[in-house]
């Protein structure tokens, strides 16, 4: 029987890609002023360049980009700030997000959340989705002093629901932080396909959302 399953944010329940696409466009509207310089199509493709789908913290980024661009009449704080700011009213949902929780609900099954990142941008992010009310619990590394891959932190959370691992579901977009992290701690590893990867040692492999109400039904049949 499955009793939980535990998602990753990014690239999972979050399309973070449309959704930094979305932030950029108006972060460079909204600060013209020092930005103006640069068009805007190449200050876009640099940051995602820079942003490496999120695992460079933006601090980084921004020195980069003011380096590189020249940029003045603002400060890597200020651009910083901006982000934490803003991000969060440009977060996109992949499709049937909220459906596929519901329906998991119904079934009688507990819902976590483990994501890398600094604690209040992601739980922000997840408030943006409007989905908390469906989790059980909600881990974010900075708080926990934990980061995938490490096996502690899904340990962690299986605890927090009182589930064992062969009865857990991970679904992440990862093959290594998520997949196959989630398969070391002992539970049943869902890939959720991403463009950046060909290829994931996965128990099973997904395109959309609603597909993980099927495979629990499967496994619940």
């Amino acid at each position: 029987m499955i009793q939980a399953v535990l998602f990753d944010l990014d690239g999972t329940l979050l399309n973070r890609d449309a959704s930094v696409v979305s932030f950029i466009d108006e972060q460079y509207n909204r600060m013209h002023h020092s930005l103006g310089h640069i068009p805007k199509d190449l200050y876009a493709k640099r940051f995602i360049e820079l942003d490496r789908r999120g695992y460079v913290w933006k601090d980084q980024v921004y020195a980069q980009l003011i380096q590189e661009f020249d940029i003045e009449h603002t400060t890597m704080e200020l651009l910083l700030d901006d982000y934490i700011t803003y991000f969060r009213f440009h977060c996109i949902p992949f499709s049937g997000l909220h459906s596929m929780l519901e329906s998991l609900k119904q079934q009688g099954v507990k819902l976590g959340i483990i994501s890398n990142g600094k604690e209040k941008f992601q739980l922000d992010n997840i408030k943006a989705l409007g989905i908390e009310k469906w989790f059980d619990v909600i881990l974010i590394s900075e708080s926990e002093n934990l980061r995938k891959p490490d096996p502690r932190i899904f340990e962690r959370a299986m605890a927090s629901l009182n589930v064992l691992p062969s009865h857990s579901l991970f679904v992440g977009d990862h093959p290594t932080t998520d997949v196959e992290a989630a398969k070391n701690a002992g539970m049943i590893g869902v890939w959720k396909k991403d463009a950046g990867w060909n290829e994931a040692a996965a128990d099973y492999a997904i395109d959309e959302l609603d597909e993980v109400n099927r495979i629990v039904q499967e496994l619940n049949a």
